[in-house]
């Protein structure tokens, strides 16, 4: 697995305890957390899905925006989804974008948020989207 950039300790510790591959890559300037397999709630086209997240520069001051989903995902009730777009390219591969963000009400706090929280959102984000609770 390619490491081109390298991520707080906490970070690394978190994503090898999901027992899941996982690569930090860089492309167009931009910096991208793959983990790959990621189990998904039941209602999607797929039971897994690898999982992009952008690095931006600062981070982990600078707080995890969206998600990236390789394959894209559908709900098998044929129910759209909301602003999800399909054409963002990474690594040569058409990922789906979940444009979703924090509310107000629940800043990203630097020192207690991280990948492992952001993680957490977007299953959070996954559940509610495939039980009609849009996000």
């Amino acid at each position: 697995m390619r490491r081109e950039f390298i991520l707080p300790e906490d970070d690394i510790c978190f994503l090898d305890s999901l027992g899941l591959a996982w690569e930090t890559y860089i492309e167009s300037n931009s910096q991208w957390l793959i983990i790959f397999g990621v189990s998904i709630p039941k209602g999607y086209n797929v039971e897994s899905t690898d999982v992009a997240i952008n690095i931006p520069p600062g981070y982990p001051v600078a707080q995890l925006d969206m998600a990236f989903f390789f394959p894209i995902l559908n709900r098998i009730d044929n129910v759209a989804i909301n602003a999800t777009s399909h054409h963002q390219q990474i690594n040569f591969k058409t990922w789906q974008r979940w444009s979703r963000h924090r509310p107000p009400n629940h800043p990203w706090i630097p020192g207690v948020d991280s990948i492992g929280t952001h993680l957490l959102y977007i299953i959070n984000w996954l559940e509610k989207e495939v039980h009609g609770l849009n996000t």
